[in-house]
C-alpha cells in the first residue's frame, strides 16, 4: 500500500487536516512520562509536529521519501524514511531501544499494516508497563448536506477502488484488532471520538480527495474518478452560500491502550 503514497506528497501535505488539541492533550495525558515518541506512518509530520509540543522527542517514520519531503524540520524531530518492513533489530537501530518509548502514534495509517508484526514491535519498544499506543483515524469530510451527499455518491460509486483495509475505517476502527490494555481512567480502549478542523477553499478540498489511496489506485488503472461532472457537482454545490472557504469537520476515531508488564 506504500506505493500509492509515494508520489502525491504535496496533495497529501495540502489537503489532510491537522489534528485537534484535544485529542493530543487526551492521549499525552495517559502518558507517565513525555520524553520519547514514536510515529509511524508520520506521512508530511502532522502528528509529530504537534507531538513535539509535548514531548522531548519524536521519531517520525514513513515508508515515502517523497511524503517525508514535505516535513518540516524541527530541533526535537527526527524524521526517517523505513523499508515496509523492519526487524526488531532494525527498530532499534533506526527507531529506540528496547522498552525506551512513551508512545506509539500511528495517523489514519494503521488499517494498512501487518498487524501482528507490528503489535511485536510496538510491545517491545514501548516502556513497560504503561508505554501506551494510540491510533485514529478520521472518517468523510463535513462540509454542508448537499457537497456531503455527493461526497457520499464519489465514495460509494468508486469503493471497489479502495483496499480491504479501507472497511476498517469505515467501521471507525471499532473491529480493528487492538490487543492492548485500557488506558488509567478509561474503561475501554475505544474507540474515543473527537473532530478536526480545517480551513479549506475548493482546491485544497479537492487536493484532499486526489491524496486518498481509492483514487490514486484509480489513476494507476488510468481511471479518472474525480470526474467533470463530479467537479461541477461539488462546485456548485461548494458555492451555494457565496463562500470561498470553509470551515471543513473530519470526525476522528481514537483507540488507545497501554502495555503490562508482560508485554
Amino acid at each position: 500500500m506504500a506505493d500509492l503514497f509515494l508520489k502525491q506528497g504535496k496533495q497529501y501535505f495540502e489537503g489532510r487536516p491537522t489534528y485537534p488539541h484535544q485529542l493530543l492533550d487526551f492521549i499525552a495525558s495517559k502518558t507517565p512520562c513525555h520524553d520519547l515518541v514514536w510515529d509511524v506512518g508520520t506521512g508530511s509530520g502532522q502528528a509529530a509536529v504537534s507531538l513535539a509540543e509535548k514531548y522531548k522527542n519524536v521519531v517520525g517514520t514513513d515508508t515515502s521519501p517523497n511524503q517525508l519531503q514535505f516535513a518540516p524540520n524541527l530541533p526535537n524531530v527526527r524524521f526517517i524514511c523505513t523499508p515496509p518492513n523492519m526487524s526488531l533489530a532494525e527498530v532499534e537501530t533506526k527507531v529506540a531501544e528496547e522498552s525506551s518509548v512513551d508512545l506509539v502514534t500511528i495517523a489514519q495509517a494503521m488499517h494498512w499494516f501487518d498487524l501482528p508484526t507490528f503489535y511485536q514491535q510496538v510491545k517491545w519498544v514501548l516502556k513497560k508497563p504503561g508505554g501506551v499506543i494510540a491510533a485514529w483515524c478520521y472518517y468523510f469530510p463535513e462540509v454542508s448536506t448537499s457537497v456531503d451527499s455527493i461526497f457520499l455518491r464519489y465514495y460509494t460509486t468508486n469503493q471497489h477502488f479502495w483496499e480491504p483495509g479501507r472497511k476498517l475505517v469505515d467501521q471507525k476502527y471499532m473491529t480493528i484488532d487492538f490487543p492492548f490494555d485500557p488506558v488509567d481512567g478509561c474503561e475501554h480502549n475505544g474507540p474515543y471520538e473527537f473532530k478536526a478542523h480545517k480551513l479549506m477553499d475548493l482546491e485544497s478540498y479537492f487536493a484532499f480527495i486526489r491524496s486518498s489511496s481509492g483514487y490514486q489506485t484509480a489513476k494507476l488503472k488510468g481511471v479518472e474518478i474525480l470526474s467533470s461532472d463530479l467537479v461541477q457537482d461539488f462546485t456548485r454545490a461548494w458555492n451555494e452560500d457565496g463562500k470561498s472557504q470553509k470551515i471543513v469537520a473530519f470526525p476522528i476515531y481514537l483507540r488507545i491502550g497501554k502495555v503490562g508488564i508482560l508485554d
